[in-house]
C-alpha cells in the first residue's frame, strides 16, 4: 500500500493509544517527505523510507527542508502528537497536537490554581520545593525563591564549566540569529528547544493550557517553562557542556542525541506527566470517557446533548426533549 492510500485505516481511539507516559520522547528529521501508510507515518529521503508507528511518538521535530502531506499530519493529530515545525538547529516552536482526552477536568483544575493568589502560590512553591527536596521553602516569597534558584542554576553552569573546560560568561543568545551566539549557547537553545517541545506535549495531551502558568506568566508557553526548568539542571544544560566539549561540527544534531539519551535515561516523559498530576492534584492520565455538559448557575452541570423544554424552570430539570 502507497502512502497515499488509507484504505482500511479507522481512526484511532483513545484507549488504543499510548498513554503519554509510555511513548518515545521525541523524534527528529529534515530534508525529508513524511506520508501515511495506515497507522504509521513514512519517513523518505535520498537514504530511504522509515516507518513509525503514530501512537508511540510525543514529539516530532521537523527541521529544514521537510515536508508533510494531510493525511500525515491528521493521523499525527488524532494521535495526539506534538508536532515542531523548527527553523535552524531546532531553535522555533510552530505547532502542536491535540488533546489524548476528551475531559477538561485537569483544565478546570489549572484554571482554578491559576486564578487564585493563595493556591497559586502553593503551586509555585511545590515547583521550588522539587529543586531544593532538603530545604523548607514553605515560608519563602517568591522574591527569596527566585533568588536560590538563580544562585542554584549559576551552580550548575560553574560546576559544569569547571569539569568540562568549557568557558562560560552568561547565557547569552539571539533567537534571530543562531549562528552569533557561542558554541555552549547555541548548544543549550537547542537543548532546550526539544525539552520545550517534551513538556508541551505532555501539556498539551493531558488536555491542559500551556498559556497558564504559575511561576512565568503572560506568555503562550509560560506553563511549559514552569515544568521545564524542573529539569534543565540534571538534562540539557549537561548534555549541552558535554556536546561542546566533542567539538562536533553540528552542535545542533550532537546535543539533541545526547537530550534525547538523558531523557530517556531520567524517564523524564513519565516524570513531566506525573508532575503535571502532583501539580495539580489529580492521580492518573489515564484517557477520560468522553463528556459534553452544560455548566448551570444553581446545580453545577446538567446533561448536553438534549433539547430543554420551554418550562424546564417551573417543572425541573428532568423535563428534556431527546433529540
Amino acid at each position: 500500500m502507497d502512502g497515499n492510500s488509507i484504505a482500511g485505516a479507522a481512526k484511532p481511539e483513545l484507549k488504543e493509544l499510548a498513554q503519554m507516559r509510555e511513548r518515545l520522547t521525541f523524534l527528529y528529521t529534515e530534508r525529508s517527505i513524511i506520508n501515511r501508510s495506515e497507522s504509521s507515518v513514512t519517513m523518505h529521503d535520498a537514504r530511504g523510507t522509515v516507518y513509525v508507528p503514530a501512537g508511540t511518538l510525543s514529539v516530532l521535530m521537523l527541521g529544514p527542508g521537510t515536508s508533510m502531506t494531510h493525511r500525515a499530519m491528521e493521523l499525527l493529530g488524532d494521535c495526539g502528537v506534538s508536532v515542531i515545525w523548527v527553523g535552524e538547529q531546532g531553535v522555533r516552536y510552530y505547532a502542536h497536537g491535540r488533546p489524548l482526552t476528551h475531559s477538561s477536568k485537569l483544565l478546570q483544575k489549572q484554571a482554578q490554581l491559576t486564578s487564585n493568589t493563595r493556591s497559586r502560590l502553593m503551586v509555585a512553591r511545590i515547583m521550588y520545593q522539587m529543586r531544593f527536596p532538603n530545604e523548607d521553602v514553605s515560608s519563602c516569597t517568591l522574591q527569596q525563591l527566585r533568588g536560590r534558584e538563580g544562585a542554584r542554576i549559576r551552580g550548575v553552569y560553574r560546576s559544569l564549566s569547571k569539569r568540562t573546560g568549557v568557558s562560560w560568561s552568561g547565557r547569552e543568545y539571539d533567537p534571530e540569529d543562531f549562528q552569533s551566539g557561542s558554541e555552549i549557547n547555541k548548544a543549550l537553545s537547542a537543548a532546550h528547544a526539544c525539552l520545550y517541545g517534551l513538556a508541551h506535549s505532555v501539556i498539551v495531551a493531558l488536555g491542559c493550557s500551556a498559556g497558564l502558568g504559575f511561576v512565568h506568566t503572560g506568555h503562550e508557553r509560560s506553563f511549559v517553562y514552569d515544568l521545564a526548568d524542573l529539569y534543565k539542571a540534571e538534562t540539557t544544560i549537561p548534555a549541552a557542556f558535554e556536546a561542546v566539549t566533542e567539538g562536533a561540527e553540528d552542535i545542533g544534531a550532537t546535543v539533541r542525541r545526547k537530550v534525547r539519551d538523558s531523557f530517556v535515561s531520567g524517564q523524564i516523559l513519565k516524570r513531566i506527566v506525573a508532575d503535571v498530576h502532583r501539580l495539580l492534584s489529580e492521580e492518573d492520565d489515564v484517557p477520560q470517557v468522553e463528556t459534553l455538559q452544560l455548566w448551570d448557575e444553581k446545580v453545577g452541570t446538567v446533561a448536553g446533548g438534549v433539547l430543554y423544554d420551554q418550562e424546564e424552570e417551573s417543572v425541573g430539570y428532568g423535563t428534556v426533549l431527546e433529540e
